[in-house]
């Protein structure tokens, strides 16, 4: 059937085998430094580069050289605050504006047509299609005039 071990034998192949673990975990616990060390060596590399990408778009130092701008000289967006008194007046008129509409009898007949009509004469029409460009000798494709049309006919009766 096989041959049988003796105790002594088993107890010397257990230690091998052991050893060789021990062995395998050294290497792979070295193989993990050496990455760990190329890992961070890259990083490093990496955020170098970064940083010299970053000098070279840093144009900081340019400042110097441009002209100062003042703050006044650019204009501010106006502020329309409305005083309780013009507010008044404003929704009044409004509201007697939107009277008027409700009650026009255009409106009343067809009311989506009246504001249609009404858009299309205070609104500035938009041209669908661009115009086309004439070309330099009078849009013709191609064609010369010849010499005998280009001088002034005359006709004789």
């Amino acid at each position: 059937m096989g041959k049988t071990a003796s105790r002594g034998d088993a107890a010397a192949r257990a230690e091998r085998k052991f050893e060789k673990k021990l062995e395998f975990y050294a290497k792979v616990k070295q193989t993990v430094t050496s990455l760990a060390a190329q890992k961070s060596i890259t990083k490093k590399k990496k955020v170098r580069s970064r940083q010299k990408k970053l000098k070279a778009y840093d144009l900081s130092e340019l400042t110097e050289f441009l002209p100062e701008l003042k703050a006044s000289q650019q204009p501010k967006p106006a502020e329309f605050k409305l005083k309780s008194k013009n507010r008044k007046n404003l929704v009044l008129k409004e509201g007697n504006q939107f009277q008027a509409v409700i009650n026009h009898p255009a409106f009343q007949a067809d009311p989506l047509g009246a504001i249609h009509q009404h858009l299309q004469s205070t609104q500035p029409t938009l041209d669908d299609k661009p115009k086309k460009r004439e070309k330099k000798n009078g849009n013709r494709k191609g064609k010369k005039k010849s010499k005998a049309s280009a001088a002034p006919q005359s006709m004789e009766i």
